[in-house]
């Protein structure tokens, strides 16, 4: 069962934001910006941490999921480092990910032979 309910509330964010993106003329990128902001905000109020228990990972993979643990990174390195956490804290929750996105790309790049257009 966690599985449908990871599906279906994954899919619903997604057809959300195909939704933004068809009935808009907002680009890709700010509806990137958007979910992300969405998501550290919804983790700042308290909404994003039940919902992500309940969802699972229907809701932790989708961009607004990145948002909230940016921000959870932030707020530990704030209460841990005081100022300087609201720069390091974002780097170190999202390094994996980030690293894990550059490494499968380059990765990418050997098998399928990009050329520029």
């Amino acid at each position: 069962m966690e599985y449908v309910k990871a599906f279906v509330v994954g899919g619903a964010i997604c057809a959300a934001v195909q939704l933004l993106m068809d009935n808009t003329k907002l680009m890709p990128g700010r509806i990137m910006v958007i979910l992300v902001c969405l998501g550290s905000l919804l983790g700042a109020v308290g909404l994003y941490e039940p919902f992500v228990e309940w969802a699972g990972a229907g809701a932790s993979v989708p961009l607004t999921g990145f948002g909230n643990s940016l921000y959870k990174g932030v707020k530990e390195a704030v209460d841990q480092d005081g100022f300087i956490g609201l720069f390091k804290g974002g780097f170190k929750a999202s390094a994996v990910g980030v690293s894990a996105a550059l490494i499968f790309s380059y990765m990418a790049s050997w098998i399928f032979k990009p050329k520029l257009k």
